[in-house]
């Protein structure tokens, strides 16, 4: 019997083979956090990339920057100011993404708090509330509205933007890395319910960005020598490389891609 492995083709089979297909044309996305950092970033390269890109963060103003940013560019973009800590101002969003488009393809959590700094013995409790608000109850009435639209429309794509903090929460961080292990575990609970009807939910776990939000590592010498020195990289990131596993992700080129947390982090927790 003729062995034949499968990554061996005739000329014929490879011309038979599709490309991989990274373009976002004419999915609408939802980008939560789309004001700033790592957000921004993953809003500008949705929109390069074709889709129509609905940015959210906290204050109006700072949504139409990035939005105008993205249509003067050439893309296409709407920018809707949305607390996603608060279930009404969610329930607002959806209600005007599905008045104006009738649809969301791709939606990527990426809003985050942490407001506290230091032992998590001595975190007060509204300062964990705000975490868990934030981090934890939003990702997942965001992610859940969503799939409710994406199970009427048979697909669709949820990232969930989680940190390695999950993975083992850092000194005096302790309480955002519980969240975000939390986010982690949402992520698989999401795609092992939402798979048989075509919506994956995924997560992608940064290392140190260099964004507003980790201002307090970047300016602190010992944080910040603590992690580049444990990175074999030796060097924290920008937020624009994290951009091309969020594409991947919200792409057809991920299409048996689900439930699954990509890593990027310069080698950190390998």
């Amino acid at each position: 019997m003729r062995e034949r492995s499968a990554l061996i083709y005739s000329e014929k089979e490879r011309g038979s083979i599709s490309m991989v297909d990274f373009s976002l044309k004419n999915k609408i996305a939802i980008v939560t956090g789309g004001s700033r950092g790592i957000g921004e970033a993953i809003a500008k390269a949705f929109a390069e990339q074709g889709a129509t890109v609905i940015v959210c963060s906290r204050k109006q103003d700072g949504v139409d920057r990035v939005a105008e940013e993205i249509k003067a560019a050439g893309g296409a973009a709407l920018g809707i100011a949305c607390h996603t800590g608060q279930s009404a101002a969610i329930e607002v969003l959806y209600a005007r993404v599905k008045q104006e488009f009738g649809r969301v393809d791709v939606l990527v959590n990426n809003a985050a708090a942490n407001p506290y700094f230091g032992p998590a013995v001595e975190i007060t409790e509204a300062a964990f509330d705000k975490t868990f608000e934030v981090n934890v109850k939003g990702y997942f009435l965001m992610a859940q509205h969503a799939a409710r639209m994406m199970i009427e429309q048979g697909s669709g794509s949820i990232i969930n933007i989680a940190s390695i903090a999950g993975f083992s929460p850092p000194p005096m961080q302790g309480v955002y890395g519980v969240t975000k292990s939390a986010v982690i575990a949402m992520t698989k609970m999401f795609a092992k319910e939402l798979g048989g009807v075509g919506v994956r939910c995924n997560c992608i776990a940064p290392g140190l960005v260099e964004t507003k939000f980790a201002q307090v590592l970047i300016e602190s010498p010992e944080m910040l020598e603590h992690f580049t020195s444990r990175t074999p990289m030796g060097r924290h990131a920008q937020p624009n490389e994290i951009v091309g596993a969020a594409i991947y992700l919200a792409s057809d080129a991920a299409s048996y891609t689900s439930g699954a947390t990509i890593t990027v982090d310069g080698g950190y927790t390998a």
